[in-house]
């Protein structure tokens, strides 16, 4: 028999609700988080709560240990600093959990920066093939969010 799909509800764009999704699309408790990253204690629960909540940001080094604790891709859960073209791709991508099936055109946006541009070009573009599958059902829903969850912009744009 097979269980039946519950997504995760994103509450908004923070790391901290990110990392709470991943965290339930997973089936994993904040216990489990909290004792595969050695946390101990009564309390040891407080902290992935801290993180989830935004009362406190996982540093670098340990975001790492939950991305892979989570098997999932770092950019999906890292703080954004939007330097990266890698950081508004998945922005985009998290906005549509909370505005499902909308819309992007950047046809007609001007090209700044050729190669941070081309990089977001080609990335949409290996979204929206993913999109148009899921649309199809040539893949479960589940199945697209682990593509997303493990987008990396350099395998998709080689």
């Amino acid at each position: 028999m097979r269980l039946m799909y519950m997504k995760p509800k994103l509450h908004d764009l923070s790391q901290g609700s990110r990392i709470a999704f991943v965290r339930q699309f997973r089936h994993m408790s904040q216990d489990e988080v909290s004792d595969k990253l050695g946390i101990t204690g009564e309390c040891k629960r407080r902290t992935m709560t801290r993180y989830e909540k935004g009362g406190r940001n996982p540093k670098d080094e340990r975001t790492m240990e939950i991305a892979h604790i989570l098997n999932v891709n770092i950019n999906a859960i890292k703080h954004y600093d939007f330097k990266e073209p890698t950081d508004i791709i998945y922005i985009l991508m998290w906005m549509e959990e909370i505005i499902p099936n909308y819309m992007i055109d950047i046809s007609k946006v001007a090209i700044v920066d050729e190669k941070y541009t081309s990089l977001i070009y080609k990335s949409i573009d290996s979204w929206n093939i993913m999109r148009q599958k899921r649309l199809r059902r040539e893949i479960t829903f589940e199945e697209y969010t682990e593509w997303k969850l493990n987008f990396d912009i350099k395998e998709e744009t080689k």
